[in-house]
């Protein structure tokens, strides 16, 4: 019988995380503010998709802001105090990344996340994708006990990253899973695993909703309107999961 795909779904909210599990996927990353790069959903958000899911593993992403992937110690703190309250909800996982001013892996700071982690699973994010040298980097993030890297091979999607990835996963080997991510789709995903030999893979299978909302003032929005319309937004289907699994 042929091997199951590893399938990990981008969710931004705990309804997300139960469309993903109906789906068939066998873990979820729990974020917020996804057109930000994804930062760390609030307490009562994790909470509520351990409530209404059964099975399926929720890592959370310990991110405090979007932007860069150096942090302050105040944004450090923060950090240690997030990793904190998702071992206190006994999820499954974390998922961190940081660098140095110079591009490479903040190796002091990630071994202090990854003891705060402990014995949570640990994903290094695509900060990876950033940084200097990733094949270095791919040295330290192994030494610093993480136990998968979430990469779309340093460019802009994992398919033009497919080169980078076939070597990183070649020089992982069993040390630790070397994850595709960022525009893998129903089309391609294929692609990535034949060329790749990769195992897991990542992935949002998202669709627009609307609002209910039938009184409408479109002319005082509540944030960016360049990323979202107050009127709609988007959330993981569980059918869409089902063609990746």
């Amino acid at each position: 019988m042929e091997k199951r795909r590893i399938i990990e779904i981008c969710a931004n909210s705990a309804q997300s995380c139960v469309e993903a599990e109906a789906g068939g996927a066998t873990r979820v990353e729990l974020c917020a503010a996804i057109p930000e790069g994804g930062t760390t959903p609030s307490y009562g958000e994790i909470k509520t998709a351990q409530e209404l899911t059964s099975h399926i593993a929720i890592h959370v992403i310990i991110h405090p802001r979007g932007g860069d992937f150096l942090y302050t110690p105040a944004e450090i703190q923060s950090m240690l105090h997030d990793i904190e309250m998702t071992k206190q909800l006994q999820v499954d996982g974390v998922v961190v990344g940081c660098l140095t001013k110079e591009g490479e892996v903040d190796v002091e700071l990630l071994h202090r996340l990854v003891e705060a982690a402990g014995p949570l699973s640990v994903t290094f994010h695509r900060a990876f994708d950033v940084c200097k040298d990733p094949l270095v980097a791919l040295e330290q993030i192994i030494e610093a006990g993480c136990d998968r890297i979430l990469t779309s091979g340093q460019q802009p999607d994992a398919v033009q990253g497919i080169p980078l990835i076939a070597r990183l996963v070649e020089q992982a080997g069993d040390r630790i899973i070397i994850m595709p991510g960022c525009g893998v789709r129903v089309d391609n995903i294929a692609r990535i695993e034949a060329e790749t030999g990769a195992k897991e893979f990542h992935t949002s299978a998202r669709t627009t909703v609307y609002s209910r909302m039938a009184y409408r003032n479109e002319q005082v929005p509540m944030g960016s309107s360049a990323v979202t319309s107050e009127f709609e937004t988007v959330q993981t289907d569980c059918h869409q999961v089902a063609l990746y699994v």
